[in-house]
């Protein structure tokens, strides 16, 4: 059994806090996820998530103009350097202050950041060359009496605006200029919340938290006798921009207001080569304002709360959106009214996660009443089933895959169909209770699901919805429920210290139990059936033999479950906990188990040992990921993290939001005015092709697989295996040498290259000729090309020249190569799907055509007719 899982992608969760940022080329939106940084691709509808954790909850996010350096800062100050196109950290600096807003220059050379009401500006670290001290302090800029909010430079990269809570903003010059003096824009009568240049620079916008817009441009060349001649300076005839912007004296030219009442702006950007202004308000509406002529384009509500962050790409097209309080994340087309992304995570805790028989779709459900189906691959959720009223306590998948079934709180158990997307039948049962645990047989044919508050099991029938029998024994709630894969057995566990094995479609009703030594939590049938595994509340994994009723091992988890220190914690933290969910590997050898607790704990079932433990979360920002006390974070007041700081807030909006986090009026603990999230592990599911696992944890829904890329190998190196060499094998037209030099390599792009100019009439001799060492790099190149290349034709004459030369290798190591078979499956099939759906387009376009000739033939004999009628 392979333990070498590795985190793969984070669903469930599409944005948390922090800014949105689109790539260069407008194709991609960055999403803070908690401490962590997704990847929508717009394009091609897909979804990653960076491995890399910051220490706490990403508070900005900045993306260079070459798209080269990812810069990561969480609410402490902390950064990382990432690169971006490989998502792997170069470097860690400390602001050593919370940062509000960070931004690259233009030409990519300087980074600028709000430091308090300082902004600092730091050269741009060069991510190719390994350096000891990477961050070079550039200058510090002062002025503001109050936080800063916001940086915006020039297009030049020599000037940039900055906006602060004194409702002001000051432009500042990234290089001393000669009698320059930082300017001030004040009048508004709110914070500031951003400035902007426009195009030429000739003019700035600055936008207040109170809805209105004010346009600076130049004062008149004209000198009052009163005025100081010291605080003119007249426009510079430099050709500079910097120059131009730095020796302009700045006046109000007009004031426009949004004129949104009982509304507030919390966030705005400027488009500037069209002039947009697009702007996000407190109640959840944005809208497009087109500068210097302040006219409305487009107004829209598209979320029930604030939203937090707006973005738009480089051609203006697409705007983002992002409301932190419902976990929302939109891309809006605004020319075409349509959504691009709409993307939305479980608003509230995600209690259960269930695969689907394929392994590449997954069901999730949460205390918020919903059930969302995601996939795997691309990490989108492309259905939500809200038709439960109380939180979702169990989900399954029929064997089939075609149907998905959901327990809740509120009384009953629903069954959705996956093909048309609607739910099917409702169970319910004889009397109100809320059931807490759901197996589904592996027919299909039979649902159970047990209670929690009259401790009986109910049975109904798929195909009629009618109940089946009503299984009573357990005198506690019944907390877990398992069918056996291969015969009609069912597994109860409850509180009352007993496992239960009923034999449902038997005559006897035989009732088999199992006694232990503390309360059940979960229970688990082995791939075969023969062996069942049960969790306890007293930290224990117990496993039985079914056919001879005996316990044959155990495991002690107690200490893999432990829990994390909590901030409030004045003792060590606990030394036991329990597991709370239960599966086997797909091959039987080992068990999974996760829990109240930082860590999912994989055993060796016939050794009785662990294996490995995978560490879900590094958040500091979440209660119980540390085991030891930080004694620098423990002040006379009590812990710093425990402390409120926000008492000293004049903003109206956050004492509204004290004021409904008073007892009562918190969603989370009703006793405590300010919450923070524990990690933990509320669910583990492996997949059935064993090849990834999922589970449903405070931060989302993760997925761990095995690490299936080309790993680097020196060994296969040489002082003449260079991209040089390779270009001049291309060049020599030596085809077969150039793909494996590519191949020993291990550079994407230089692969494609030499993929795509092998000639079709060489490529079977080439496949024939290629070490099978490079045969699952081939097919992975392959499945990659069919994908995004339109030389369709070109790629199947490579993919049938693979699967025939090299094919009975592929079969015989289809568990080596499951991963890239499957990509290269997945491809195929989404090819097949597009040839349908063009051909049957091109079906309607040909008998359309058809029709239209007929009629207007007959129109013609008809004419003719009439002819040969007037004329005789």
């Amino acid at each position: 059994m392979k333990s070498n899982f590795q985190f793969s992608n984070l669903c469930g969760t599409v944005y948390r806090q922090g800014n949105i940022v689109f790539t260069p080329d407008g194709n991609s939106v960055l999403s803070p996820v908690g401490n962590r940084v997704s990847v929508f691709d717009l394009v091609n509808n897909k979804s990653r998530t960076f491995p890399f954790e910051n220490r706490k909850n990403v508070a900005a996010i900045a993306l260079s103009p070459d798209c080269n350096v990812l810069l990561s800062v969480d609410e402490d100050g902390r950064a990382l350097l990432v690169n971006f196109r490989r998502g792997i950290v170069l470097h860690h600096f400390n602001f050593h202050n919370p940062v509000k807003d960070i931004k690259f220059s233009p030409d990519g050379k300087y980074i600028a950041a709000t430091h308090g009401s300082h902004i600092q500006v730091w050269r741009t670290p060069n991510h190719l060359i390994r350096e000891f001290a990477p961050f070079v302090l550039h200058r510090t800029y002062t002025g503001h009496h109050d936080e800063a909010t916001s940086i915006e430079w020039s297009p030049d990269s020599r000037c940039f605006l900055t906006t602060s809570r004194d409702m002001t903003a000051r432009l500042f010059t990234l290089d001393p200029v000669e009698g320059f003096r930082p300017k001030t824009f004040a009048g508004h009568r709110d914070v500031v919340i951003g400035a902007y240049f426009s195009t030429d620079g000739k003019t700035i916008y600055t936008v207040s938290r109170d809805g209105a817009v004010f346009t600076w441009k130049a004062k008149p060349s004209e000198i009052d006798s009163d005025d100081d001649s010291d605080d003119y300076q007249p426009i510079a005839s430099s050709s500079s921009m910097a120059d131009s912007i730095a020796n302009t004296r700045w006046g109000v030219h007009k004031r426009d207001y949004f004129n949104q009442p009982g509304t507030r702006v919390v966030c705005s950007t400027f488009h500037r080569a069209s002039n947009l202004l697009i702007v996000g308000f407190s109640t959840g509406v944005f809208g497009l304002w087109e500068l210097p002529a302040f006219s409305n384009l487009h107004t829209l509500s598209i979320s029930q709360e604030k939203i937090s962050s707006v973005a738009v790409n480089a051609s203006g097209e697409w705007l983002a959106f992002g409301a932190a309080r419902l976990g929302q994340l939109l891309v809006w087309e605004w020319q075409s009214q349509s959504y691009v992304l709409k993307q939305q995570g479980h608003f509230s805790t995600m209690n259960t996660v269930a695969y689907a028989p394929d392994g590449v779709h997954l069901a999730t459900g949460g205390d918020d009443g919903k059930v969302k189906v995601w996939n795997a691959t691309s990490g989108f959720c492309f259905v939500t089933f809200a038709e439960h009223s109380a939180p979702i306590s169990a989900v399954e998948f029929a064997k089939a895959g075609q149907v998905l079934f959901s327990a809740s709180l509120d009384g009953t158990v629903r069954a959705a169909d996956l093909v048309r997307y609607r739910v099917f039948r409702t169970f319910t049962s004889p009397t109100p209770a809320q059931f807490a645990s759901l197996a589904v047989d592996p027919s299909g044919e039979a649902v159970a699901a047990g209670s929690q508050d009259n401790f009986e099991i109910c049975l109904w029938s798929v195909q009629t919805g009618k109940l089946l029998d009503v299984l009573a024994g357990h005198t506690a709630p019944v907390c877990a429920l398992a069918f056996s894969p291969t015969g009609n057995l069912l597994a109860s566990g409850s509180w009352d210290r007993t496992v239960r094995i009923w034999n449902v479609f038997g005559r006897s009703h035989a009732v088999e139990p199992f006694q232990l030594s503390s309360d059940v939590l979960a229970v688990a049938f082995r791939p075969d059936g023969n062996e069942l595994a049960v969790s306890t509340l007293d930290g224990q994994i117990v496993f039985f033999d079914v056919a001879q009723g005996r316990q044959t091992s155990m495991i002690d988890g107690r200490k893999d479950a432990a829990p994390g220190r909590k901030a409030g914690d004045t003792t060590v933290a606990a030394s036991g906990g329990a597991h709370n969910s239960l599966c086997y590997t797909a091959d039987g050898r080992c068990v999974l188990a996760g829990g109240r607790s930082p860590y999912v704990a994989l055993y060796d079932v016939r050794a009785s040992v662990l294996l490995k433990r995978f560490k879900t979360s590094e958040n500091l920002s979440l209660e119980g990921t540390q085991e030891m006390l930080d004694s620098r974070r423990v002040t006379e007041a009590g812990n710093i993290d425990l402390i409120d700081e926000r008492g000293d807030e004049s903003d109206v909006e956050v004492r509204r939001q004290r004021d409904e986090e008073l007892p009562g009026a918190k969603r989370s603990d009703l006793a405590r005015r300010r919450v923070r999230e524990e990690v933990r592990t509320t669910c583990v599911r492996f997949s059935p092709t064993g090849r990834a696992w999922a589970a449903s944890t405070t931060e989302g829904l993760l997925i761990y697989a095995l690490d299936e890329g080309v790993v680097f190998d020196p060994v296969d190196l040489a002082m003449d295996v260079t991209p040089q060499s390779v270009l001049s094998l291309l060049a020599s037209r030596s085809w077969l040498p150039a793909l494996i030099t590519a191949f020993r390599l291990n550079e994407r792009a230089l692969i494609h290259q030499v993929f795509s100019t092998v000639p079709r009439d060489d490529i079977r001799l080439v496949v024939r000729g290629l070490p099978q060492v490079y045969v699952g790099a081939l097919v992975r190149c392959v499945a990659e090309a069919l994908e995004g290349s339109p030389r369709v034709e070109f790629v199947m004459v490579w993919v049938k020249a693979v699967l025939t030369a090299h094919g009975r290798y592929l079969r015989d190591r289809s568990g080596e190569h499951a991963g890239v078979l499957r990509a290269l499956q997945k491809a195929l099939g989404e090819f097949e799907s597009l040839v349908v759906k063009l051909c049957e387009e091109n079906n309607a376009t040909l008998a359309f055509l058809v029709d239209q000739m007929k009629m207007k033939r007959d129109q013609g004999l008809e004419s003719i007719g009439d002819v040969e009628m007037l004329a005789a």
